[in-house]
């Protein structure tokens, strides 16, 4: 018997299973594909600057409450309307990428999962702006590897539908600043008790350093040194931008440190905030 027939008839027998194994994963991978995105939303509607809808948002008890985004809640903010300091102070904050990714940072994701594995838990996000605004607006807050998949698709969809400065604007309005306070509109009136485009560069800085956690980490009433340190590393980085000029940055860190949260000075608008939420 020729030994090398015998070989061969291995080596073909060895490659049809690897065939078959190839075609059953790649089906397979389809219908999981098919199954894992068949129902994400059609987010077209989000192109028109003028339609509100609504999405449910958390108190700190844990209820759901319904929430307005869009022109008719009246604390809503154009992104025209942003003050430059605070567009570029949260940009700096929470995704220093924004106007060059596509949607993923993967040069953050790499360096999360570095950082996690050395940790040897879940301590670094890496999501981009997009990402966060489409689980704001669609997704639940569960932190299942599903559930990203189907933020990063709706991350990349955004940035091939959307502009940035619409991304922005949506991404501004429903984040969230203080006790059912959503979108910076309502959050310059809680915390400063003034419209947002009348925010100082320090009070710009303090709504950019309470985004990752206004209930706990970056809470400005139970922690409100770490909410000033962090203010005054984002106003540094302003000035790395060229946002802010060195005296300008001299002017703002010596507001921080008197920096408080005031009774509201002004009118609310007609509708207040809170008339937003079923109670």
């Amino acid at each position: 018997m020729n030994p090398f027939k015998k070989i061969s008839g291995k080596i073909r027998l060895l490659i049809k299973l690897t065939l078959w194994l190839l075609l059953i994963l790649t089906i397979g991978g389809a219908i999981f594909t098919a199954w894992l995105f068949h129902d994400l939303p059609d987010i077209a509607f989000l192109k028109n600057r003028d339609t509100t809808f609504t999405i449910d948002v958390r108190d700190w008890q844990g209820e759901t409450h319904p929430f307005q985004v869009g022109p008719e809640n009246p604390y809503w903010t154009s992104i025209e309307k942003v003050p430059v300091e605070l567009k570029w102070a949260v940009i700096a904050a929470e995704d220093a990428s924004f106007y060059l990714h596509k949607g993923v940072d993967f040069v953050a994701i790499r360096e999360a999962l570095i950082y996690d594995l050395k940790q040897k838990r879940l301590a670094r996000g890496a999501s981009t702006i997009p990402q966060q605004l489409a689980k704001n607006l669609f997704l639940s807050r569960d932190k299942s590897i599903l559930r990203k998949l189907r933020e990063l698709v709706l991350a990349v969809r955004m940035e091939k539908l959307l502009s940035k400065d619409r991304i922005l604007e949506l991404y501004l309005n429903v984040v969230e600043l203080g006790p059912l306070v959503y979108g910076v509109g309502d959050g310059a009136r809680y915390h400063f008790g003034r419209p947002v485009e009348l925010l100082t560069p320090a009070q710009s800085a303090i709504l950019a350093a309470i985004l990752p956690g206004p209930r706990v980490a970056f809470n400005p009433e139970t922690r409100p040194e770490r909410v000033r340190q962090r203010a005054a590393r984002l106003l540094g980085l302003l000035g790395v931008r060229d946002v802010l000029n060195d005296e300008e940055i001299d002017v703002a860190l010596t507001e921080l440190e008197h920096l408080g949260r005031p009774p509201l000075e002004l009118a609310p608008p007609e509708e207040p905030a809170f008339d937003l939420f079923e109670q």
